[in-house]
């Protein structure tokens, strides 16, 4: 089956998921959103589209590209699956009770096949003043952390490796 992995990433975190679904899939290619020409969807079985989530909400590139592509996603074999901090808790790290999920499928009334949720990472030491300030506000009003030395990763990897064996069964 062809695949293709469609990330829409901002530190690089959702890129690495893809990364590692993708896995031993021989017969599939990761590409950034940003790269995708039109058209090109109708080549591939099988669609896996990946998104970040920063400030509430996924990048408005990923909405317009889900209303553009809409019609090829509605045939073929899709998945979606957001990155966000807030699945770093427990009771928000399943597709039905992640906000960010509940509020992307309703904004684009997409129905893709498989859905999935991901903690992301906190990458402190790579964000810039503004960035890294507010993260931290954030992360103080969430409970999390607000050690801007280091990254905190949150991305539960066996999680990411069970979805990848629900992919390559689909």
């Amino acid at each position: 089956m062809n695949k293709i992995f469609i990330y829409s990433s901002i530190d690089g975190q959702t890129l690495k998921i893809c990364q590692k679904l993708k896995g031993k899939f021989d017969n599939s290619q990761i590409r950034n959103l940003d790269n995708m020409k039109e058209g090109e969807l109708k080549n591939f079985d099988q669609i896996i589209i990946g998104a970040a989530v920063r400030y509430g909400d996924h990048n408005k590139k990923i909405y317009d590209f889900i209303k553009k592509n809409k019609a090829i996603l509605e045939i073929k074999k899709t998945v979606f699956f957001s990155v966000n901090a807030t699945a770093r808790k427990e009771d928000k790290n399943d597709p039905l009770t992640n906000p960010y999920i509940q509020k992307f499928l309703k904004k684009t009334n997409w129905k893709p096949n498989k859905i999935n949720v991901f903690a992301g990472r906190i990458n402190f030491p790579e964000y810039g003043f503004i960035d890294k300030y507010i993260i931290k506000l954030i992360m103080w009003i969430t409970n999390g952390p607000t050690d801007t030395t280091k990254s905190h990763e949150f991305t539960n990897w066996e999680m990411v490796e069970e979805f990848s064996k629900e992919i390559e069964s689909f």
